[in-house]
């Protein structure tokens, strides 16, 4: 192989993956941005590199991926002046004007708002292991040499945070079935029908509001269908979007500030969990659409 096409091939070879390792740095990372950043690291890493030594450079790359993005996790945690805890994952929010881009069904697959919430709260090894693993089928031998760790301790971080994750698993259903019990979920709320909105929640359902003083969760189905009409009277102000693939309702102002974004996870028919964000410093923060 020559000189002159040892170069093409390399960015031949990282373009076909580039897609992949974007995946994985958005799931570790919760930020588009910041995927970006570590997949355009990846690939100046690779370029100093002799690409003729590397057996597997599907491989080679997710480990470059994960550990750069072990490090922002460590540097976020590190960092006084932001709380890890309290970071928002990036939202994607679009109106909901008819069926998935091509775009955001990849975005969809994995990535639930729910989710992406979830992986905030996890430590930076346990993410790395639950994503790697769990999200990529990366083996836990790989995975371990990432970490610095045994293959047996990086097992137990993803077991531990697989238990944390459960309840945000991937939503089930046709993306109009989903849309539908939200809709029916707003429409018992409205009407105040108690029944109704018991049978579309589950029963261990998780309300998160993001308000201007802190997180606020409510725990299971009896207490979400109570605090209910909140939602509804919200959803009567506002327009149908997907947030990160998932049904969701933006609602503003009558100046056209945002006043509340509303996101569901709907799993076997049944809302699992609801996330509400009305901290008008956040909303503001968020790429959102503007009011017809």
């Amino acid at each position: 192989m020559s000189d002159s096409t040892t170069p093409a091939l390399t960015a031949e070879a990282f373009e076909s993956q580039r897609d992949r390792l974007r995946a994985v740095a958005y799931r570790m990372l919760g930020s588009h941005a910041d995927a970006e950043d570590v997949v355009q690291e990846a690939w100046l890493r690779l370029s100093r590199q002799d690409v003729t030594a590397v057996d597997n450079l599907a491989g080679w790359l997710t480990t470059v991926v994960g550990r750069i993005s072990l490090d922002v996790l460590r540097s976020r945690r590190a960092r006084p002046v932001a709380s890890y805890q309290d970071r928002l994952p990036e939202l994607v929010v679009r109106l909901d004007d008819g069926p998935v881009p091509e775009e955001d069904a990849v975005l969809a697959d994995s990535v639930g708002l729910a989710l992406l919430v979830v992986l905030e709260s996890l430590r930076p090894g346990e993410r790395l292991a639950f994503v790697l693993h769990d999200l990529f089928a990366v083996p836990f031998d790989e995975i371990g040499t990432i970490l610095g760790k045994s293959p047996a301790a990086a097992k137990m971080l993803a077991s531990r945070a697989r238990r944390k994750v459960r309840g945000t698993e991937r939503p089930t259903g046709p993306e109009a079935g989903r849309r539908e019990v939200v809709h029916a979920f707003l429409a018992a709320a409205r009407d105040g029908d108690f029944e109704a909105l018991l049978r579309l929640l589950d029963p261990e359902v998780r309300l998160t509001v993001d308000t201007p003083g802190g997180e606020v969760v409510v725990l299971g189905a009896t207490k979400v269908a109570a605090g209910a009409q909140s939602a509804a009277d919200a959803a009567t102000r506002g327009r149908a979007v997907l947030v990160n693939g998932s049904p969701g309702v933006l609602s503003w102002h009558a100046d056209g500030s945002p006043l509340s974004l509303l996101a569901f996870t709907v799993t076997d028919g049944r809302i699992t969990h609801i996330t509400a964000v009305t901290d008008p410093a956040k909303l503001a923060l968020a790429d959102l659409p503007d009011p017809a």
